[in-house]
């Protein structure tokens, strides 16, 4: 405690401002600037010693700290209650788990690397003290304040996080401050509004509530902060152990030596100021033997009577000269004596690094407790069998919960919501709804904290749960609050499955969804009892990696800064008008770390003659006046509509793999397709023509001499361009039930044409590779022969469903709204009209939609789902979907050097701008589509990165995103971002 710098300041500061010292006033940065002022005066007038910040938020409690502290004559003090990180008091930045959540996780070295996040943040802050850990052991469920915010009911757990967090902290710079003293997890009563009675012995003190203490202390814990506890087993006088000389100075300082500061709780709280008043209670305090009063009432009165107190001989000048110099050395550990203001540039950023992000996610992941699971049940199996539900019990029925937006990441799903006390009509209503669904996963919500209200669970919610399911249904149940609320659930047994998360953060949330469709693992353990049936330390474990698992780049091993650098890149390409938006799925291991949309579906300007150009202006001649006519759908795009994570993108040539190579390795696994057969083989209008014999090994690796394309469109129009009646009608019937656009029908023999005009198309004079469409124009017909059914139909059966891949699929205006649809070109030549919900590829066209070139719809995140399974060697969901051997032979080089192609995949190209990326191993593998979209599996670095755009919006002829090499630079930046 002695120091020049101490020394210095203890010379000049008159024995009234040694006091002041030791006094930590309340301020916030979310009210009015009257009050703000009179922090001001306090701090000017009296010269207290420090500030203790609550609600607010991070920008504005900076600037008004770096205001204070200008004011300040010595530096001040600054604290906070950040039990799980400033996100506890301060909007906009991150929270981390609750403490009780943390009991339940079974690696607690992250623990550690939390206390140091935490104490990161507080000094990017500018604040010096955490009021942290609680280290009182929530053995008593009735407690009605502590709760939660404890590690749990065991001694040595709790002894064992608390030190954990209290390293990472004091080695990063932050003070830690261990509370309640001498323990509050055995009380009912909330010291805010009374004095709380332990009433225990000495002997049980020493077993339970003492011993976390003790192990702090022995580790080098910093600060200690004294309840509002009426303690008889340590003071036979009735009162607060804030003012309890026996307790502080008896068994804290002589008895447990401990040699840190002592704060005092709140001295605004009832359990100190409903026994003594305002001035006096400060005064009491300093006597016990308290360093720091927090919060007190009345500063000038306090420090008025404190001076009487000194004058009178009820405390001695010497002890207020030992608690200022034990204050003074703390500011200087602190880095108090070099005070530098807070620099506001970045704060937001600062604050919510990624790793912060990441440590947050992944003690939440590590917390989720199973508690129930029947035969098994989860992970889910088989989504092709499952009509899911999701049931919201409690909060706002206005929103879709975090919860149920991640069950619709791994499979379709209906959302219903039951209000608290629904009326009769309204619980007819939800059971009607939901008895086409034969698994309802129920989520309980906006839960309380108090035992006094069965810590939410209510009357009403055991009534909901016990009508609304029907027997034959199965439920699995998530509770989004405290371990303890599991008790109250009555019928619990009703349940197959019960996921316990601890809280409702929107962490929390993905992550129960994620553990019951097995994304992650469920290793979390009970940190309480909650019943006989669920002690301390119980918790079911399952499988993780069992389908993706959405966290951060850091849960992967890789660059936590892959975002920044990702949204660098995709924000260039929409700043050059590349493409005007884009969805980006980025996969390593199985995890998703990156999903992200960028932009919009369209250019901001979009002309309204562009939007209502419709049908008919196909069947007019080029030069032929253009007339608005009625838009064709009820969608307005005239001002652009932000990219969404669910939007569905034309996924062009990316159908090829996507839609017809899932088949045909499904059918070769069931013997009905072989690549080392022929196309007169398989297709019977090719015998008699020069494609009869090609091998399809061949024609899958592009070299069989197959032309690229042709423009089968142009023999349906006239020469100005207009399309002929006799092919095309306004309105679809049984001659023309094949959609080509909005309002623009197809006749139904186009296909039997099609396919004829392949058959005669000549083979390209050179051999050679040739990309070419013609193959995969024709394997739909394959399918349906072999398999009974039509393209998409088999796929859905055998693929996406089981995949939960619910929006890949042709024709998507049968199944999405047009919002949902992301445009592509507007086409002058041939339809006339933007293309909006239906193919952009003419030939897809004019096959209705439906072909195994072109014409597959979906967002990056089912896209990503199939490609992951090919990254897995054919296994996803438990299910082995393809062959591992036949898709190991379908990724791999067919004819190398001659050709880079595997079977229908692509491979690098010799220049790796083309497709792939400088740093792509020779054993990658994916595909490109022609609209801007995009796929590449990386084996190697276990990588599936995913680009979805409509750069050909609104015109074709725009090349920016191959000229500015945004796929190759994207899985450039990927591999790059490995560790």
């Amino acid at each position: 405690m002695h120091s020049p710098w101490v020394d210095s300041l203890m010379r000049v500061l008159t024995p009234d401002q040694r006091a002041a010292q030791m006094f930590m006033v309340a301020a916030y940065s979310n009210r009015k600037r009257i009050d703000e002022d009179s922090i001001s005066t306090l701090i000017q007038q009296y010269g207290i010693g420090g500030l203790i910040f609550f609600q607010g938020g991070p920008a504005r409690q900076s600037r008004q700290l770096n205001r204070y502290q200008s004011q300040s004559r010595v530096p001040l003090l600054v604290a906070m209650d950040g039990e799980w990180g400033a996100g506890m008091r301060l909007d906009s930045v991150v929270k981390f788990p609750y403490q009780m959540s943390l009991g339940g996780t079974t690696d607690t070295t992250l623990l550690y690397d939390m206390g140091r996040e935490v104490a990161r943040q507080f000094k990017r802050l500018g604040m010096h003290v955490n009021f942290a850990p609680v280290v009182d052991v929530n053995n008593n469920p009735a407690n009605p304040v502590i709760g939660f915010r404890s590690w749990g009911e065991n001694p040595a757990a709790v002894a064992r996080d608390g030190r954990q967090y209290m390293h990472g902290m004091q080695d990063a710079g932050i003070l830690a401050v261990a509370k309640h003293f001498p323990g509050h997890g055995d009380v009912d009563a909330d010291s805010h509004l009374a004095l709380p009675t332990v009433r225990v012995d000495r002997r049980r003190l020493d077993s339970l509530e003492l011993p976390p203490f003790r192990s702090l202390m022995a580790g080098g814990l910093g600060g200690v902060m004294v309840a509002h506890l009426n303690v008889p087993a340590l003071d036979t006088v009735l009162g607060p152990s804030t003012l309890s000389r026996p307790i502080i100075t008896g068994v804290l300082r002589e008895e447990m030596g401990f040699k840190g500061l002592v704060f005092t709780d709140a001295m605004n709280m009832k359990g100190v100021i409903s026994m003594f008043p305002p001035g006096e209670a400060d005064v009491r305090a300093i006597m016990a033997g308290n360093d720091i009063l927090e919060f007190s009432k009345n500063i000038p009165l306090a420090l008025r009577m404190v001076r009487v107190a000194v004058d009178s001989g009820r405390i001695s000048q010497r002890e207020i000269d030992e608690h200022c110099r034990r204050v003074l050395a703390l500011k200087q550990w602190a880095g108090l004596n070099h005070y530098r203001p807070i620099e506001p540039k970045n704060l937001y950023e600062d604050l919510n690094a990624p790793h912060a992000q990441y440590l947050s996610h992944r003690l939440t992941e590590l917390s989720i407790t199973l508690l129930r699971n029947q035969k098994s049940l989860l992970p889910l199996q088989r989504l092709d069998t499952l009509r899911i539900a999701t049931l919201v019990l409690g909060g706002s029925p206005r929103d879709t919960t975090d919860f149920q937006k991640s069950v619709a990441d791994y499979a379709p799903t209906a959302h219903f919501h039951a209000t608290a006390a629904p009326t009769l009509d309204e619980l007819i209503k939800l059971r009607a709804g939901l008895k086409p669904y034969n698994l309802i996963l129920v989520s309980l919500q906006n839960l309380g904290r108090l035992p006094a209200t069965s810590f939410g669970i209510t009357p009403e919610t055991n009534l909901l749960l016990r009508e609304l399911v029907e027997q034959k249904q199965q439920l699995v149940l998530s509770v989004f609050g405290s371990a303890y609320a599991v008790a109250k659930v009555r019928d619990l047994d009703r349940a197959a499955a019960v996921v316990l998360a601890y809280q409702e953060s929107a962490n929390a949330q993905s992550l129960a969804a994620q553990a019951i469709f097995g994304g992650i693992a469920a290793t979390g353990r009970l940190p309480v009892t909650v019943s006989d049936k669920f002690p301390r330390g119980f918790g079911l474990p399952t499988a993780g990696n069992y389908r993706l698992r959405y966290a951060n780049p850091e849960d992967a091993g890789l660059d936590g800064r892959l975002e920044a650098r990702v949204d660098s890149l995709v924000g260039r390409a929409l700043a050059a008008q590349a493409f005007p938006g884009a969805q980006v799925v980025i996969a390593r291991r199985g995890t998703v770390v990156l999903r992200k949309s960028y932009g919009n579906q369209t250019y901001a300007g979009f002309g309204r003659d562009e939007e209502l150009a419709g049908q008919n202006d196909a069947f007019k001649s080029r030069k032929a006046s253009r007339k608005p006519v009625k838009p064709v759908a009820n969608v307005s795009l005239s001002t652009p509509r932000p990219v969404r994570n669910d939007d569905l993108y034309d996924l062009a040539s990316m159908t090829k793999l996507l839609a017809a190579t899932p088949a045909l390795l499904r059918l070769q696994a069931d013997r009905k397709f072989s690549p080392d057969s022929t196309m007169g083989n398989y297709f019977p209008f090719l015998r008699g023509t020069n494609k009869a014999n090609l091998k399809l090994r061949d024609v899958l690796a592009h070299q069989a001499g197959l032309k690229a394309w042709i423009p089968f469109w142009k023999e349906l129009a006239k020469k100005n361009g207009a399309l002929r009646r006799r092919y095309f009608r306004a309105d679809s019937s049984a001659r023309f039930p094949l959609p080509a656009a909005q309002g623009l029908w197809a006749r139904k023999d186009l296909p039997a044409r099609i396919y004829q005009e392949i058959g005669k198309s000549p083979l390209n004079e050179k051999p050679g590779y040739v990309y070419s469409d013609l193959s995969f124009i024709l394997y739909p017909e394959l399918v349906r022969a072999r398999s009974g059914l039509p393209l998409d139909a088999y796929l859905q059966r055998e693929v996406y469903r089981p995949l939960g891949a619910s929006t890949l699929g042709f024709r998507p205006t049968r199944r999405f709204p047009l919002a949902r649809i992301v445009p592509t070109e507007f086409d002058s030549a041939f339809r006339r009209q933007l293309l909006h919900g239906t193919v952009h590829d003419e030939g897809a066209a004019l096959l209705g939609g439906l072909s195994g070139h072109a014409g597959l719809f979906g967002d990056a995140n089912d896209v990503a789902k199939l490609a992951q399974t090919y990254a897995w060697g054919g296994r996803y969901g438990g299910q082995q979907l393809f062959d591992k051997e036949i898709l190991a032979n379908w990724t791999s080089c067919q004819f190398c050097p001659d050709n880079r192609r595997a079977l229908a995949f692509d491979r690098p190209a010799a220049n790796p701008a083309v497709n792939s990326a400088k740093s792509a191993s020779q054993s990658s593998y994916g595909h490109t589509g022609f609209t801007g979209t995009y796929f590449w599996v990386e084996p190697k670095e276990e990588l599936v990165v995913v680009l979805l755009t409509n750069r050909v919006h609104p015109s074709r002829n725009n090349n920016k995103l191959t000229e500015l090499s945004v796929r190759s630079s994207l899985l450039q930046l990927v591999i790059e971002a490995v560790r």
